[in-house]
């Protein structure tokens, strides 16, 4: 098991990362709140991992905080959600909010979160409800953004179609809120904002 990971951050490629730890390239996928609050590329970097064995992959996951790992797991537990779910409920609402939601039984706004679907917002309303409770205490995390790439909308394009978002919706969220000068990490996350409406 691979529970913690401190490297060298070599790349950054939403949701995949990879981090050099004594000479072995780590590959991991991260929600884009890990993502926000990462250093540059070249830097040192600690990150709680999640290790995720199925009968034709092996998978590595990545968090700075506690709380996303946590959410992460127990998302999991939902009948219907798999990893890709959970890491796009994690990229597109903070710890805090979604306890907040959950504890609300607000389905209609969990139903925003690509792959979630009225029943599966049900469930995770149900099932999760009596586990939510501690994560916000667990959290502390903020967003900053870092310095743009060559092609931040074409990369926040990527990354956003690998959350789930279809290619369509994605040109036109990334059309709206890009501005120039802005990273990757900054336009994800005013496309997130702005298709999840907060």
């Amino acid at each position: 098991m691979i529970g913690r990971l401190r490297g060298i951050l070599i790349s950054k490629q939403p949701p995949s990362l990879m981090i050099e730890v004594g000479g072995v390239g780590y590959e991991l996928d991260a929600p884009m709140s890990t993502i926000y609050d990462l250093p540059a590329v070249g830097k040192e970097v600690i990150l709680l991992t999640h290790y995720a064995v199925k009968e034709d992959s092996v998978a590595l996951y990545g968090f700075l905080h506690e709380a996303e790992r946590t959410l992460f797991r127990n998302l999991q537990k939902v009948s219907g959600i798999g990893a890709k779910i959970a890491l796009a409920v994690l990229s597109g609402v903070s710890v805090d909010h979604f306890a907040r939601l959950v504890q609300a039984g607000d389905v209609v706004a969990l139903t925003k979160i690509p792959g979630i679907g009225k029943k599966t917002a049900e469930r995770i309303v149900v099932e999760l409800r009596d586990r939510i409770d501690g994560l916000s205490t667990l959290s502390g995390t903020s967003m900053r953004g870092s310095d743009a790439p060559l092609d931040a909308a074409g990369e926040a394009t990527v990354a956003l179609q690998q959350l789930g978002y279809k290619p369509v919706e994605v040109s036109r969220l990334v059309q709206k809120v890009a501005a120039d000068g802005d990273s990757a990490e900054a336009i994800i996350r005013k496309a997130l904002r702005a298709a999840l409406g907060s």
